[in-house]
């Protein structure tokens, strides 16, 4: 039987070693971060603007004002029966 004790020791290199390379690659990446919260411009929301309330009378898309009041009448009348 061949003897552990060398490939157990090749193991726990390469394992340091992966641990080790990546440790510095997210502290790199943790500073680069940092740097760049620094150096870019925070960016401020604008002031959304005043909406102007659209008038209920316009009707894009043809249809007629009696339709929309006899579907709004049929909607009302069907959740007041499941209600």
């Amino acid at each position: 039987m061949a003897d552990l004790g060398p490939l157990l020791w090749e193991a726990a290199t390469i394992m340091a070693t992966g641990m080790v390379v990546v440790f510095l690659f997210l502290s790199i990446l943790i500073y680069l971060v940092q740097l760049l919260a620094k150096i870019a411009p925070k960016e401020t929301p604008d002031a959304p603007a005043p909406r102007q309330p659209s008038p209920v009378a316009v009707n894009h898309n043809g249809v007629q004002p009696e339709v929309v009041a006899a579907i709004s009448a049929a909607v009302h009348r069907y959740r007041g029966q499941k209600a």
